[in-house]
């Protein structure tokens, strides 16, 4: 949608041209301070990396419900590794 090329997403976020490659063809596994850094040239939440791409705008209600339980996934899985740090 920004109309950027593999060289230009890389250069806007500070990463290689192979490392956009290899996230693209989906043969790299990307950490959390890849997807910060990505989020920041696309001006989007983080979160929003992590969605199914195939929603639309006219799905709003699944999207909300969507986004619902992604925030009560995360919500649980750091109560749980929290609960795991203080035992």
């Amino acid at each position: 949608m920004l109309g950027l090329t593999q060289e230009k997403l890389a250069e806007a976020a500070n990463l290689s041209h192979q490392t956009i490659n290899d996230i693209e063809g989906c043969r790299m596994w990307v950490s959390d301070k890849t997807i910060i850094k990505l989020a920041e040239v696309f001006q989007i939440e983080t979160y929003q990396l992590l969605l199914p791409n195939i929603l639309q705008k006219s799905e709003q209600k699944e999207r909300n419900e969507t986004l619902e339980q992604l925030e009560c996934n995360i919500i649980r899985m750091i109560k749980k590794q929290f609960e795991e740090t203080a035992m």
